[in-house]
C-alpha cells in the first residue's frame, strides 16, 4: 500500500553544501543549500532563489566555495540557512568559524569545514522554475584529518549530514555498505 504527497521536493538524501562567497564590503557570507550537486566531472549546479544575498554575490564576484559541512559545525551551518546576509551585517561573524581567502578563486574557504571546492561561475540561467547557477570546480580542498593512509578522501571521516525535506530532519552519514561497479557485479554474469 503505498500513499499519495502530490507533488513535493521530496528525495532523499538531500546534500547539505554550505556556499561562501565575498559581500561587496569584502565581508564573508555563507549559505546553506540543498538543491544542487555535481553536474559534470568539473561542474556544480546550484539551484538558488534569486532575492538571497550570495546571488547578488555570484553576480559581482564570479565565483564562490562550496563546502561540505561536518556534524561539528552543524548549529553553525543551520544558523547559515536560517539568518539572511540581506537582513543581518554580521552573520558569519555570529557563528564564531573562521575564513581565509582562496588562492584560486575570490571566495572564502570555511576552515571548520572538512571538504571544499573552489569554483568559479560558469553560467548564471534564469529559469522559470527559478535561478541556476553553474560553476566549474577549480580545485578541491580537503583538511587532512579526512584523508585515509594513501592520501585520498575519506568520505567516512567527513562526518556529514544530510537534509530530510520530508521531516526537516539533519540525518548523519558516513558508514561504507558497498563498493561501487562492485556490489552488484554478480548480477552481470546471468
Amino acid at each position: 500500500m503505498t500513499k499519495d504527497f502530490g507533488a513535493k521536493p521530496y528525495l532523499y538524501p538531500m546534500p547539505t553544501y554550505m556556499i561562501g562567497t565575498y559581500n561587496e564590503d569584502d565581508t564573508v557570507d555563507v549559505m546553506m543549500m540543498a538543491w544542487g550537486g555535481i553536474c559534470a566531472e568539473d561542474m556544480v549546479a546550484l539551484n538558488l532563489e534569486a532575492e538571497h544575498k550570495t546571488v547578488a554575490n555570484l553576480e559581482s564576484r564570479k565565483a564562490f566555495t562550496l563546502a561540505v559541512p561536518g556534524i561539528d559545525t552543524i548549529k553553525e551551518s543551520d544558523f547559515f540557512g536560517i539568518a539572511s546576509s540581506n537582513k543581518m551585517d554580521d552573520k558569519f561573524e555570529r557563528s564564531g568559524l573562521h575564513a581565509v581567502k582562496s588562492d584560486k578563486v575570490d571566495a572564502p574557504i570555511i576552515e571548520e569545514y572538512p571538504l571544499t571546492l573552489e569554483c568559479e561561475v560558469v553560467e548564471m540561467q534564469n529559469q522559470p522554475y527559478g535561478l541556476r547557477v553553474l560553476g566549474k570546480i577549480l580545485n578541491v580542498r580537503a583538511d587532512e584529518k579526512v584523508l585515509d593512509e594513501k592520501g585520498k578522501i575519506d568520505a567516512g571521516k567527513l562526518n556529514a549530514f544530510t537534509f530530510d525535506q520530508m521531516r526537516n530532519g539533519y540525518y548523519a552519514m558516513g558508514e561504507q555498505v558497498g563498493t561501487a561497479w562492485k556490489s552488484g557485479v554478480e548480477y552481470m554474469k546471468k
